[in-house]
């Protein structure tokens, strides 16, 4: 007799799905953080308040000055939107799924129900 195993058993815990959410988040932030505050000197609550805006897609009230710091920015741009896009969807999505699948299921039974009505009335 074989026994099956599930791989990704450990992605269901919602506790574990928020902790690698957020360690992927505040990895991403600490490292755009230390980048501004060395490639731009920005302080570190500067480069904090920097990168915040950047990675909530609001865009930050200045502009780097060097060229280093405007690539690095753009490049933590599309990074940081893409990892807090990508770590909410992990986090929701299991509790998204399971949405629609209800959400389906009550459909069926709606045409289901349709369909009867149709063949005892006809």
């Amino acid at each position: 007799m074989t026994q099956h195993r599930h791989f990704h058993h450990h992605y269901r815990s919602p506790v574990k799905r928020s902790v690698f959410s957020l360690v992927i988040v505040v990895g991403t932030m600490l490292f755009g953080i230390a980048g501004m505050h060395y490639l731009e000197k920005l302080s570190w609550l500067d480069a904090f308040y920097f990168m915040s805006m950047i990675a909530t897609s609001q865009g930050p009230m200045m502009m780097p000055v060097t060229p280093a710091g405007k690539i690095f920015a753009s490049f933590m741009a599309f990074l940081s939107v893409g990892i807090v896009a990508a770590a909410l969807g992990f986090l929701f999505g299991p509790f998204f799924g399971q949405l629609w699948r209800i959400g389906v299921e009550h459909l069926e039974e709606d045409l289901n129900l349709k369909n009867k009505d149709k063949t005892s009335r006809g």
